[in-house]
């Protein structure tokens, strides 16, 4: 039997229900409760078989109220005492899945490792969340009349359509979607408004509409596959609108839901990247910049799997950029603090905010080219060996402007450089 705590009076929500019948309106089911289910061990009940042991987790709440509570960590093993468990994650991004033959090569890439039961996780189909953005800032100006003939929508339909036409899928998968988020963009014709709330909302359909056609298409091809929207399945964040952080609820949450339906109905999780919920709007977010690479490491880390692979279109990270020098080398090793450094400084790898649950879960991180999976790719740890070190790689990292700040009024002052970093913080310079 489960027990329950109620926080604060606010839940964080635990689904998403999409209104076709308004342009921005948005409903949930949920309460004005925040509801944290305790793992049986903490009330004397019987532990499910293949849920997790042992391990705490403190969620902290509005007006500080606070909770500490133990959840089991996963078992290997399944309800029936042998079921494999989910191993891996596998993240693609948007050039990975950009058209319908690019899909196909990343389902049979998926296919190519059989001893594996990856979580999938992916981004927007190709320049998708572009062609968002850019309808949406169009139809603040160009009246609820043209919202129809706007290229970029227009662009979205086309693509969408005609991939699901040429993975042989019914058009219904996407139609639905299409339709919402035209009416949505009417909406912002209509108010002559595109909030940073909205925004989010907006390039939500992105994934939404790549991980339904993705799905769709595995379960035609005889893989059985299961569609998840990140903001229905746990993934509870800030509701900082366009850069929202995770919350540490959202572990517990996810290893709970995607545990279950693994040991009840095992099929592949397809799981939208980028996207999150406001655990007081119960509206979607986003997770900013590197944000699908961030819900693979979080799902990694949440259900303690062996490894998460992010699968881009180079040969992992090199030892230089090859638009300079051609013959780059990819990269074989690196420490999360290399790779946070590299990145900081131009480098295309992971975001530094995007690898730190697996920095925190000691789960190594392979980078990988979908284009070329033979590739060994770029393995990133918590440690390597560095007696044979000499130099990683180079970075170059251009439009750096540097402030040399010389006046006597800072001598024997105190909170002169607060004055000054206030000053940059208001500028939204870094």
């Amino acid at each position: 039997m489960a027990a329950a705590l109620r926080f604060a009076g606010i839940t964080p929500c635990v689904g998403f229900r999409r209104d076709p019948s308004t342009s921005l309106a948005l409903s949930s089911s949920f309460s004005s409760k925040l509801w944290v289910e305790l793992s049986p061990k903490s009330i004397g009940t019987k532990r499910a078989r293949g849920y997790p042991r042992n391990r705490s987790l403190r969620v902290s709440c509005e007006r500080g109220v606070s909770a500490f509570f133990e959840e089991d960590e996963a078992e290997r093993q399944g309800a029936d005492g042998d079921a494999p468990q989910l191993s891996i994650v596998m993240k693609f991004g948007g050039s990975s899945v950009a058209s319908a033959e690019r899909m196909k090569e990343v389902a049979d890439l998926i296919l190519s490792f059989p001893e594996e039961r990856p979580v999938i996780v992916l981004s927007a189909m190709g320049k998708t969340t572009n062609n968002l953005l850019l309808a949406g800032e169009k139809a603040v100006c160009c009246g609820v009349s043209n919202v129809s003939e706007l290229h970029e929508l227009s662009f979205i339909k086309d693509l969408h359509l005609k991939t699901v036409d040429e993975l042989g899928l019914d058009k219904s998968i996407v139609s639905g979607l299409l339709d919402e988020l035209e009416q949505l963009l009417k909406g912002i014709a209509m108010m002559k408004e595109l909030t940073l709330r909205t925004r989010d909302y907006l390039v939500s359909f992105g994934e939404c509409m790549s991980t339904r056609v993705f799905a769709a298409y595995l379960n035609k091809i005889g893989v059985k596959a299961r569609q998840y929207d990140a903001f229905d399945i746990g993934f509870i964040t800030t509701d900082d609108f366009t850069n929202a952080d995770i919350l540490e609820a959202t572990y517990p949450a996810i290893a709970k839901r995607l545990h279950g339906d693994w040991i009840n109905n095992p099929a592949i999780p397809i799981v939208t990247g980028f996207l999150g919920k406001g655990w007081k709007s119960c509206a979607v977010t986003t997770l900013g910049r590197g944000g699908s690479d961030l819900t693979a490491t979080t799902i990694g880390k949440a259900l303690g799997l062996r490894e998460i692979q992010v699968w881009k279109d180079v040969d992992g990270v090199l030892t230089c950029d090859p638009n300079i020098y051609p013959s780059a080398r990819p990269v074989p090793h690196l420490t999360f603090e290399e790779a946070a450094e590299l990145a900081y400084f131009g480098a295309q790898v992971l975001h530094p905010l995007s690898m730190r649950p697996a920095r925190e879960g000691d789960i190594p991180v392979r980078v990988k080219n979908s284009y070329n999976p033979q590739a060994p790719g770029t393995v990133i740890t918590k440690e390597r060996d560095m007696s044979k070190a000499v130099l990683t790689s180079i970075v170059l990292k251009s439009n750096i402007t540097m402030l040399d700040i010389v006046s006597t009024r800072m001598l024997g002052q105190y909170g002169f450089l607060a004055k000054v970093f206030a000053i940059f913080e208001d500028l939204g310079i870094s």
